[in-house]
């Protein structure tokens, strides 16, 4: 991280522990920020070494198996927590319970963690149908926090959806990736860009996947995937 991100973000924090106590949203404890800093130091962190394309556990931190056979468009993953209580619960609440200031603590975890700057960022976009019926993109949500934190512009209307897929989360893992084939489209410049897709979970990665192929088809040289959350083989599927 550059010394003015570095000392952007190290501001911020100062910032929030001169904030009047509030209940922590998991404990109800006295905190300064959303969680205190005990349930923080439980959650679901990803701890263990794993992939660096789509950051599942692997031994010493080697690309897996499966990205070997299959790389997917995008060339990294960065990943916070494992999808796991109490984690898809917050997220659940930041995508249908409207609780938007999850977004910024979420954002903020994930700025903290990127040290491969891209020219720019896109959230990962809701078709418009969706859109309407959910007022808000969770997503953009998240890449707007991140792009202030880091000084990246977000193109907001880069890429569009423009296939009102079902939810990822009601089709088994194998009928994903054809759930989503050329559900996307990029209509604005990227070419000669290195472009961070935001999102907030990650389950097998096809959505992520196909947005990245209709970015580098735009020209992009290099997509990097940031999400809150990775969910893992042994967890409950999203």
């Amino acid at each position: 991280m550059s010394i003015l991100k570095s000392t952007f973000v190290n501001i911020c924090l100062n910032f929030r522990q001169m904030l009047p106590k509030q209940p922590c949203l998991l404990c109800g404890s006295a905190s300064t920020d959303i969680w205190c800093l005990a349930c923080d130091a439980s959650l679901p962190y990803l701890k263990l070494a794993h992939c660096p394309l789509c950051a599942l556990p692997t031994t010493g931190g080697a690309i897996c198996g499966r990205c070997l056979k299959h790389p997917p468009h995008f060339s990294h993953t960065v990943a916070i927590f494992a999808y796991t209580y109490p984690m898809d619960k917050l997220i659940i609440a930041l995508k249908y319970g409207e609780k938007f200031n999850l977004a910024k603590i979420m954002g903020h975890k994930l700025s903290a963690c990127v040290n491969d700057y891209p020219d720019c960022i896109v959230a990962m976009p809701l078709h418009p149908v969706r859109l309407r019926e959910r007022g808000f993109n969770q997503s953009f949500q998240l890449a707007r926090h991140i792009g202030r934190l880091l000084s990246i512009p977000v193109l907001p209307d880069a890429c569009q959806r423009i296939v009102n897929t079902p939810s990822q989360s009601s089709l088994p893992w194998k009928q994903r990736n054809k759930n989503v084939h050329q559900a996307f489209t990029c209509d604005t410049t990227v070419a000669g860009k290195h472009v961070a897709v935001v999102d907030d979970v990650m389950t097998t990665g096809a959505t992520l996947n196909e947005l990245a192929l209709a970015l580098l088809n735009a020209g992009a040289t290099k997509v990097s995937a940031w999400v809150v959350a990775r969910t893992l083989p042994h967890a409950d599927k999203k």
